[in-house]
């Protein structure tokens, strides 16, 4: 049984500007599968290689596999979707199947777009491509497709059939991935010239933001032993040669007692190498003492879901940190000696030259060391799309990248928007490169900003950077020929909302009443305000509804898992 991965070759100008990130997936589901004594596993990585769609298939001919296998976010959809279909023109007996979070929960439209993919993965992959595989190789698929839990496909009579979900893998530490099949001289961290990985500490959220599905895609809050972590680390390190990693998860310090076991595992290896994490404002409050003990294990980047300046917004994003919290928290990381970066969401409806000017006179309050400016991309599976209903226009998944404004603001159109947010970004890193990076103190911290605005000014050289060489974006001079290229409505419409809403239904979290949780306005909102300066309970963050502990954080990963 031939297997063969393909990354599709999708480039947007977003985090990919920091350089080539190896795709993990690859790697994790290559591990069970050869666990499982699957040895004949191949990957052609057409994005890190920029291949064309006719050198794609000639791998394909060439490699002959039983099964192809892609793996697609929001915006890679229709690479994804191509090249399963070219798989399928090489030889209409390859078995062709598509995993990720677009597939887990816009499958109806998938497989009615692209009816040549035999198969849809939904959710966490590597249990579920397994069970395929084997109902592959022993005729069970396509005989008795209804059979393998956790995949959609198109029944005989054309009709999408989703079979039950198959339960989240509770031991993660079982997962032992093939760091060995990437290619791992081409994934170099620009910022300080050395090989990068991407390893997961943990997997889901127990919060439930309105934009974000990541806790939606992984159903259940799961964390791995911080010494299995570690082990697979020193892997990286000595085997592969990796000197910096970023942890995959969305916020790893959520279980406290567990991320400082990790940091005091990494401590004691002194492994040469340093990483970076995303994580929330109120996260860094809680720890504040122990930002020294994360330095000295080598953290030296912390990217902080601030997400809007206007506390408004913070409102409508179910993210209840205030905008004092926010800078208190950017402070103690650069005490710490910790590289900070704020992120900024802009470009809803309710968007303005004011509230984009008010972003960038916080960040420049704020002074985090970098700042980041994302539009606003309404996934298609989220609460908050369909909370916004008509005032989303665009449905060309393709540009849900970040980088491309796909709400069009009330106040100005999205040319405006992008040159005002392109007008922040010069003036911040203006700044920051004449009158901070170089003169920073610290020689370690010093060098890390220096490859980080090398990065950014090699991106912008290029016109990578924010995907301006492909919208003709070259300074306010010309944002009046900018051209986003979206497809016609007659190509990409509207998801339809019911099965979506359908698919939803299927799909089981741990999450339970939380999702039907209002957020609470007024006296909750005035509490997280006094919390903020000393004088109030602490304030809760995202959408969960509040700070775990280290008792409750126990308590969501011992709690019934999904089903």
């Amino acid at each position: 049984m031939r297997i063969l991965f393909i990354h599709p070759n999708y480039h947007s100008g977003g985090a990919e500007i920091a350089g080539n990130w190896p795709p993990a997936w690859v790697a994790y589901l290559t591990g069970h599968l050869k666990a499982a004594g699957y040895e004949d596993v191949h990957f052609v990585d057409a994005m890190t290689h920029h291949l064309d769609d006719e050198t794609v298939r000639q791998r394909i001919a060439e490699l002959r596999p039983d099964i192809v296998g892609l793996t697609a976010i929001t915006p890679a959809i229709y690479k994804a979707e191509r090249l399963l279909q070219i798989a399928k023109d090489v030889d209409e007996r390859i078995v062709t199947v598509l995993g990720g979070i677009h597939g887990t929960f816009m499958y109806p439209q998938v497989l009615q777009e692209a009816p040549w993919i035999d198969a849809v993965v939904r959710g966490e992959g590597e249990q579920v491509f397994l069970n395929f595989v084997q109902a592959v190789e022993s005729g069970q698929w396509p005989r008795d497709r209804s059979s393998v839990r956790g995949i959609a496909f198109r029944g005989d009579d054309g009709t999408v059939v989703a079979t039950p979900a198959e339960p989240p893998i509770q031991d993660l530490d079982r997962i032992k991935p093939d760091w060995g099949i990437l290619e791992w001289d081409k994934y170099i961290y620009v910022p300080l010239g050395v090989r990068v990985a991407i390893p997961n500490f943990a997997r889901g959220c127990p919060f439930t933001c309105s934009f974000c599905s990541q806790w939606k895609f992984w159903r259940d809050y799961r964390i791995r032993e911080p010494k299995a972590v570690v082990d697979e680390i020193e892997d990286l390190v000595k085997n592969h040669g990796v000197g910096f990693f970023i942890l995959a998860d969305e916020e790893p310090t959520i279980h406290r007692k567990k991320f400082i076991a990790f940091c005091e595992e990494l401590i004691e290896r002194n492994l040469p190498v340093q990483w970076g994490i995303n994580t929330r404002v109120t996260d860094i409050l809680r720890d504040e003492k122990l930002l020294p003990l994360f330095r000295r294990a080598g953290l030296v980047h912390v990217s902080l879901g601030t997400e809007a300046a206007a506390q408004l917004k913070l409102e409508r994003f179910n993210k209840e940190t205030t905008i004092e919290q926010n800078k208190k928290a950017i402070r103690l990381l650069r005490e710490a000696g910790i590289v900070s970066e704020a992120q900024f969401i802009v470009g809803l409806e309710n968007e303005t030259a004011e509230t984009l000017e008010e972003t960038y006179r916080m960040a420049r309050d704020w002074n985090p060391d970098m700042a980041n400016w994302a539009m606003y991309t309404p996934w298609p599976f989220s609460d908050l799309f369909q909370e916004l209903g008509d005032k989303v226009e665009v449905f060309d998944f393709e540009k849900y990248n970040f980088v491309t404004p796909i709400m069009k603001p009330d106040a100005m159109d999205r040319a405006e928007l992008l040159d005002r947010v392109m007008n922040n970004y010069r003036r911040f890193f203006m700044n920051k490169a004449l009158l901070q990076y170089p003169w920073t103190r610290d020689k370690q911290r010093r060098k890390y900003l220096l490859g980080c605005l090398k990065a950014f000014a090699k991106s912008g050289f290029q016109r990578t950077f924010y995907d301006l060489g492909r919208v003709g974006y070259w300074g306010p001079q010309t944002k009046k020929k900018v051209d986003f290229g979206f497809a016609d409505t007659r190509v990409h419409g509207r998801p339809d909302a019911a099965a979506i809403a359908d698919a939803d239904a299927q799909w089981v979290t741990m999450h339970g009443p939380k999702i039907q949780m209002r957020r609470q306005k007024g006296e909750d909102i005035a509490a997280a305000a006094l919390a903020a300066i000393g004088d109030g309970p602490a304030a809760s963050a995202c959408g969960g509804g509040g700070q775990l502990s280290d008792a409750q954080a126990d308590a969501a990963l011992a709690g019934s898992p999904a089903r």
